[in-house]
């Protein structure tokens, strides 16, 4: 598949980040895309001359409207086929397993893994229609590396990004076996500048802006056990914190949405099966490669440290 003129693409989570830049991107080569997202503030793109762009309100990890999502496709286009699949949605929470409510971890694991999988079901007959297709999932690094540093735990996020990474991988032989013209590629960005964080945060009933006293309480607890207390802290400078780490990470990422999104459909081109996006992604996978036995030590942060990598969330 070494251009994207005429074809037609489906990408979930497209309303903003990284989705939003594959629309875009996407369409400026000529194909027709079909995205989704949970908002209904959805804003329409602005097609090039000869490109239709559609937008539907969907949530991946509810079997009932990714179906509604495929069916709207198929009607919307007119069209028994599609070539490009990309999996994109994704949301933060859950982090302890301990800790956190069992409804925000199933709820994490359930958009970034189930997502992937419904919507892998749901398109599988249009893309088998075509006369080639490509599945894109996007995992993450903590698809190989299951954590943010040894003083944060990351397990609904990092358990979701993992099947991804492991479902891809299997599509591999899959395909070859029994589709061969359908290819499949796990992403794994680094650090990204999106409102995945921030996003997170409010669809969790958590915006940053609006914390009530027991969230912040909850907050201070679990500085408290990180060995970082915020006695000095109001409970305002508590929630201006929160804002400035979230767009911390959307604003100081050393890759931008739209150069993600450019690595990626690059990868596409080239049939690469595994992609990932970001000099920190790259430093990341070979550090564990090198050591595995020690990804998960607090000395391994000195390695990501010398490196200057990863360092948000530590």
């Amino acid at each position: 598949m070494e251009h994207f003129d005429g074809l037609i693409a489906v990408v979930t989570g497209g309303g903003t980040g990284m989705g939003r830049e594959l629309v875009r991107q996407l369409a400026g080569e000529g194909c027709h895309v079909a995205m989704c997202d949970e908002s209904e503030a959805l804003a329409l793109e602005q097609a090039p001359s000869g490109v239709r762009i559609v937008s539907f309100v969907a949530d991946v990890s509810k079997h009932e409207q990714v179906v509604a999502f495929a069916t709207a496709v198929r009607q919307r286009f007119d069209t028994d086929h599609i070539n490009l699949l990309f999996n994109n949605a994704g949301i933060g929470g859950g982090g302890s397993f301990v800790l956190d409510e069992r409804s925000e971890w199933e709820t994490t694991f359930d958009v970034c893994w189930g997502g992937v999988y419904l919507c892998t079901r749901a398109f599988m007959p249009m893309l088998l229609a075509s006369t080639e297709g490509h599945v894109i999932n996007t995992s993450s690094v903590n698809g190989f590396w299951a954590s943010l540093g040894p003083n944060t735990p990351h397990t609904a996020y990092s358990a979701a990004k993992f099947a991804v990474k492991g479902f891809t991988e299997a599509l591999l032989s899959d395909f070859r076996l029994n589709a061969p013209h359908l290819k499949a590629s796990v992403v794994m960005p680094g650090h990204v500048g999106t409102s995945i964080v921030i996003n997170s945060f409010k669809a969790f009933g958590r915006d940053p802006k609006e914390l009530d006293e027991s969230q912040i309480a909850q907050i201070r607890e679990r500085f408290d056990r990180r060995g970082l207390p915020l006695d000095g802290a109001s409970d305002e400078d508590i929630r201006q914190g929160m804002q400035m780490q979230a767009e911390a990470f959307r604003d100081a990422a050393p890759t931008t949405a739209s150069q993600a999104a450019t690595v990626i459909l690059d990868g596409v081109r080239a049939g690469a099966w595994r992609i990932l996006v970001g000099d920190d992604a790259v430093q990341l996978d070979e550090l564990v490669r090198d050591a595995p036995n020690d990804a998960y030590e607090p000395s391994f942060l000195d390695h990501l440290q010398a490196r200057g990598i990863f360092q948000f969330g530590l």
